[in-house]
């Protein structure tokens, strides 16, 4: 076995040190409960929190049944690992820089909660009174833990797995927790400003949506994409596996982001099944008006973006308005998505067109349909005579895009410094399962290493 390099040493060290650091942090377990905390509204949100991390494994199998068969297993890693990655660092900072003491409206003080201190006894969040702490974080967590998987997609089969682990990390610290206190800290500069997301739609998928197309820009086109290639799904049973799992998961993304068990969870269920349900028809019929057959992949993909253009206002819209939301979504994801293949841009799995602008016109159309009729704390939309609120919306979300694309470009280039961000071109012809994680068998042929470092085919 070689020596290891400073390279291979630094994540398990640096995680050891972590280890060691939580061993004097304090751990106080003396949970206050002056009789305000509500054990229907627990039992939900432990439920939702449970949903909402079933959907990462979800997006495994969306993702990876799409994807060329030799590189399943490593696009299905790259969306699992980020539960192990963002959970430490949520525990250690993260939690912190998105709900900590705000500073100036822009970030969390990241000593507030460091290494979950005053979480496990401290006062429940201001705006989800009837639970502890400590669930809405856990909460929270499922929500990071799934952004940064989500931009996968975009950069399958041809990004290195360490880059990726880096990424996770940074992506999480710079540019989730930012938005997450921008958007929902009373204090974050954009909750002031008036703008409403609901479960996620600028901080979820318009930040994944930003980063998978600077992702896909920095990392240029996979070789079989400049040939012209046609790349058949690896498994279509798959994606509609992680369908099913992220449909079901989105209950409690998006129901569970009341923090309790009223109506609101109730209105905020029912919008997010019928704009999922409109969305894979919508995209699915539109397909055939285009001359192409109904498909398995044409009403998954849909009601996924349906699931996502409902996010921002599932709480804040009426269930009969989710139906226009979920297929005027659609429609417009499926128009990105043609757009974007007479390009050149390489976004493997569509992860702009489908999570970036399927959560801008969520966000938007939330400007247009949100009402006080549903969710008293939110806002009338344009289609209640409420322009300014309308514009909000319109200001949160570029901000929003600006932000997280610049950010996540930097990101991009500081992570090529370090480590190259594309695996060799050899290593793309034989597949990423092989050459990152030497678990599969490709085509009939065992790939066996060299003494000289290469990869050559045997029979199997």
């Amino acid at each position: 076995m070689s020596k290891p390099s400073l390279k291979r040493l630094f994540p398990f060290t640096l995680l050891a040190l972590v280890a060691i650091g939580a061993l004097f942090a304090p751990t106080p377990y003396n949970y206050v409960d002056d009789g305000q905390y509500n054990a229907a509204d627990i039992a939900w949100i432990l439920v939702a929190t449970a949903l909402v991390f079933l959907m990462t494994p979800g997006l495994a199998f969306f993702y990876g049944g799409m994807v060329h068969r030799k590189n399943v297993i490593s696009t299905m890693i790259k969306s699992v690992v980020a539960a192990g990655v963002v959970s430490v660092l949520w525990i250690v900072v993260g939690f912190s820089l998105a709900f900590g003491d705000s500073l100036g409206g822009f970030i969390g003080n990241p000593m507030t909660f460091l290494f979950f201190q005053n979480v496990n006894s401290g006062a429940p969040w201001s705006l989800a009174p009837t639970i502890p702490l400590t669930l809405f974080a856990f909460f929270q967590l499922m929500f990071a833990i799934i952004t940064p998987g989500l931009v996968v997609g975009a950069v399958a089969e041809r990004i290195r797995f360490t880059s990726y682990i880096l990424f996770i990390a940074l992506f999480g610290l710079l540019v989730y927790a930012p938005l997450a206190h921008w958007t929902w800290h009373p204090d974050g500069f954009l909750f002031k400003m008036g703008v409403l997301d609901f479960a996620g739609g600028t901080v979820v998928h318009i930040s994944a949506g930003c980063a998978a197309l600077v992702g896909a820009l920095v990392l240029k086109q996979r070789q079989a994409h400049i040939n012209q290639e046609e790349v058949p799904p690896a498994n279509i049973p798959y994606v509609l596996i992680g369908t099913g799992l992220l449909w079901f998961g989105w209950f409690g993304f998006n129901a569970g982001s009341a923090v309790g068990s009223g109506p609101l969870a109730v209105s905020a269920f029912a919008t997010t099944n019928t704009a999922a349900a409109a969305a894979g028809l919508s995209w699915m019929f539109f397909d055939v008006i285009r001359g192409k057959k109904p498909s398995v992949l044409g009403f998954c993909i849909g009601a996924v973006v349906g699931l996502v253009a409902i996010t921002p206002g599932a709480g804040f819209v009426s269930i009969a308005h989710s139906i226009f939301i979920g297929v005027i979504a659609a429609v417009i994801s499926n128009v990105a998505v043609q757009f974007k293949g007479k390009s050149k841009l390489d976004d493997t799995l569509d992860v702009f067109p489908c999570h970036g602008v399927g959560g801008m016109v969520g966000m938007l159309l939330t400007g247009i349909f949100a009402t006080k009729s549903v969710n008293a704390a939110g806002a009338e939309g344009l289609f209640f005579g409420n322009f300014d609120f309308f514009l909000t919306q319109v200001k949160g979300l570029f901000i929003a895009i600006a932000y997280s694309s610049a950010v996540s470009f930097g990101i991009f280039k500081l992570i090529n410094l370090i480590e190259p961000l594309r695996v060799s071109s050899e290593e793309e012809e034989l597949g990423l399962d092989a050459t990152q994680h030497n678990e599969l068998y490709v085509q009939g042929t065992l790939l066996v290493q060299q003494p000289d470092g290469k990869l050559v085919e045997e029979p199997a």
